[in-house]
């Protein structure tokens, strides 16, 4: 498993900038967003794709995966139906841009839950999304990897293993967060449910009796364990580390990172 970084926490960081951090703190990996007020433009043509591909490979960093969408990027659970097709708009274009970069997965951010309607509605909503464009995914390679997140959506393993299960495509799964579920559960049980629907996984740390996410190896994970069932699924990917700090607290990531990796 190649460890790395996610630029979901590096600001407006540059994708030069990045690799540099890459090859100081020995990341093999890294996540890249493309965005409408980023480097890395979500319009980008066929060539300038190809330019960041290759400004990679000779940086000798792998793209594990990338997260692209425009400014107003929507939300697949709204009540609103034009919400849920900016958001569905957004992951079109992410899986295009995959495609372009040949990397195998999207992350997506299915969006927040809101109060109106049901949690049936929202669920049917998003499946139904992931069901429409799973065939935009295959025809570009690159899998939808649907984030546990912090929206009071998909609260234990069982529903995403349900959720990705409806959906019926090989190119929609999961993207496990470690952290994201520690309030209210365990890591381990979320990788033994989930299996090969797990495509791509961040890492994070919790310390539950602060309520609050910390630097790696300073929280409640247990990551023997969590490394040990990762690797009893198959789990053969990138780590990447969605933990955010100084240049120094970068570094000592990288480190971190390679101390859980042989576990």
């Amino acid at each position: 498993m190649k460890i790395g970084v996610t630029q979901i926490i590096l600001g407006k960081m540059t994708l030069d900038e990045t690799l540099d951090l890459c090859q100081e703190a020995g990341y093999e990996a890294v996540e890249l967003v493309f965005g409408e007020d980023r480097d890395l433009d979500v319009n980008m043509g066929t060539d300038q794709l190809a330019a960041v591909a290759e400004r990679c490979e000779d940086a000798g960093v792998e793209i594990g995966s990338i997260i692209a969408h425009y400014a107003d990027r929507g939300n697949l659970m709204s009540r609103n139906a034009a919400e849920r097709e900016k958001s569905s708009r957004s992951l079109e274009r992410a899986l295009q841009i995959a495609g372009g970069l040949n990397v195998g997965t999207v992350l997506l951010h299915p969006g927040q839950l809101a109060a109106e309607g049901t949690y049936r509605e929202a669920w049917d909503d998003l499946r139904d999304a992931l069901v429409d464009l799973a065939d935009v995914a295959e025809a570009n390679s690159a899998a939808i990897a649907v984030e546990n997140v912090w929206n009071k959506f998909l609260l234990s393993p069982k529903e995403a293993a349900e959720l990705v299960d409806e959906v019926d495509s090989p190119w929609v799964g999961i993207y496990l967060d470690t952290a994201n579920m520690m309030a209210y559960g365990y890591p381990e049980h979320w990788i033994r449910e989930l299996g090969s629907r797990i495509k791509r996984v961040h890492l994070k740390d919790f310390k539950r009796s602060d309520h609050a996410f910390v630097n790696l190896l300073d929280g409640d994970t247990d990551w023997p364990v969590v490394m040990s069932e990762l690797r009893s699924q198959g789990y053969e990917s990138t780590l990447i580390h969605e933990v955010g700090g100084d240049r120094a607290t970068l570094v000592d990531l990288g480190e971190r990172m390679r101390r859980i990796v042989a576990m």
